[in-house]
Parts: C-alpha cells; structure tokens; sequence
C-alpha cells in the first residue's frame, strides 16, 4: 500500500470510530415517525377495503333492482294489485315492490316502487311505471 493509500485509511477509521451513534431523541423521533407512516397506510388500506365493500353492494342492489323491474313489467297486469311477486334475492338482501295509483292518470297506468335492502338498510329504491297494454 502506498502512503496515500494507507492516509486515507487511517482517516477512514478514525471518521468511523468518532462517530458516536444516534441519541435517544433522534431514535424516538424516527420511531415516531415510522409509526405514524404505518398507521396512515393501514387507515388507508381499511377506507379502500370498505369503500370497495360498500361499491359491490350497491352492485348487487342496482342490478337486483332493475331485474325486479323487469320481472314485475312482464307480469299480467293487474288493476287492483298492491304489490307484484319479488324475484328470488342473494342471502343478506331483501326485496319489496309496492304498487300504487298515478295521480290524476287513468287506471292503466300504475306507479311501481321497487326496494332493496341489505342487513335491514335500504340501498337503493327505484321507481318505474307499469302500463295496461
């Protein structure tokens, strides 16, 4: 090794051994901040994972709803029904159709509010009509 070499390394060493480490405060604070990291991550994790839950909810509702729709549109009418059989629901979700007189309309037209709930909560209600043809 050459004499400049062997500085260097003496110099090295010595940065090495002067370095005293990290306190107490700076290792808490980096703690801290680790933690505050984490805990932001998972919050954000547990609002996606629900967000995407209550979307595929709301799936399920829109499309048991516009089935019961046109179940309910395909069955003889009938001018004196206050309701009209419900189609068949996954497990969790219920569904409640109630028919009902248009105002100043003539009887063959008929107001059809179909509902869907899941877990006793409502998701979604749609409103259709029902004509005598």
């Amino acid at each position: 090794m050459t004499g400049k070499e062997k500085g260097w390394l003496q110099r090295t060493a010595k940065r090495f051994r002067d370095e005293r480490g990290l306190g107490l405060v700076e290792t808490l604070v980096a703690v801290a901040i680790l933690g505050t990291s984490v805990v932001a991550f998972v919050v954000a994790l547990s609002t996606g994972s629900i967000a995407v839950g209550k979307q595929g909810e709301e799936v399920v509702a829109q499309g048991l709803a516009q089935a019961q729709l046109e179940d309910t549109k395909s069955q003889a009418y009938d001018t004196e029904a206050s309701t009209y059989p419900t189609i068949e629901s996954p497990d969790g979700y219920t569904v409640s159709v109630v028919v009902s007189a248009v105002p100043n309309a003539d009887a063959d037209i008929q107001k059809i509010t179909v509902d869907i709930l899941h877990g006793g909560e409502s998701i979604i209600t749609v409103e259709d009509y029902k004509v005598n043809r």
